[in-house]
């Protein structure tokens, strides 16, 4: 290819699915002469996955590559879709059984969840701060991310599909910066609680950022959810 066009790459990639079978994926990325600041074209084929699955991979895709905008992305990329394909082609699926599912007058069939974390600090707390709110925003959970004093909360609600996809972007993004300032993990975080939302907890409408002077404050917060009990089993131990 002349100089002008950049380059174009194959890669099949084996992605272990949902049922235990194998989806071989070929992508085909083509760089454009100014990657990364210019998105990579990319092509998507599978003999496992529909027409449509192929675009919701690439859509997916191209909306990952935009938040490596400026940076390569190629490898990123494809470490993303490996441990995402199962969420991109489920949720592609609930799409296709959005008119069965109304009629049974059901949400999802997972119902609501609920996940509460605990992380153990947060050194790039603007940026952090930001990434999570970023997160609840897309996958459309609601909650709190919780401070009071040392203590750093994470309380989330949703489909259980988002709390779970949420996890995986907590655990394998890179959120925080190391005691050095390099970008790194969060190797620190504990899930305290994953459970499906009850009659008697109240839903939270928006995901809000708070801070909390005294332990009084937080138990409030928690109480006004019909979270008593969780508040109980799960906070007094962080303060020893």
């Amino acid at each position: 290819l002349p100089e002008t066009h950049g380059i174009t790459f194959r890669i099949q990639i084996n992605v272990k699915e949902l049922l235990d079978t194998d989806v071989l994926l070929k992508l085909l990325f083509h760089l454009p002469v100014n990657y990364p600041s210019t998105l990579p074209d990319i092509s998507v084929n599978s003999d496992q996955l529909t027409r449509a699955q192929c675009m919701d991979v690439k859509n997916k895709l191209l909306e990952q590559a935009k938040k490596h905008l400026s940076e390569p992305m190629v490898h990123d990329l494809i470490l993303w879709i490996q441990q995402h394909l199962k969420y991109v082609i489920k949720q592609s699926a609930t799409v296709c059984n959005e008119k069965t599912t109304l009629s049974k007058g059901t949400s999802t069939e997972d119902g609501i969840w609920m996940l509460l974390l605990h992380l153990d600090h947060m050194r790039a707390k603007a940026k952090y701060v930001k990434t999570v709110e970023k997160w609840a925003s897309d996958l459309r959970l609601t909650g709190r991310l919780m401070f009071m004093g040392k203590i750093i909360l994470i309380l989330l609600q949703g489909d259980r599909s988002n709390i779970k996809e949420y996890l995986i972007l907590q655990k394998t993004s890179k959120v925080d910066v190391d005691s050095s300032g390099k970008k790194c993990k969060e190797k620190m975080i504990s899930v305290l609680c994953e459970t499906e939302v009850q009659s008697q907890h109240k839903r939270f409408q928006t995901f809000e950022v708070k801070e909390y002077s005294t332990l009084d404050e937080l138990q409030k917060e928690f109480e006004t959810a019909g979270l008593r009990t969780l508040f109980s089993e799960f906070v007094p131990p962080l303060l020893k």
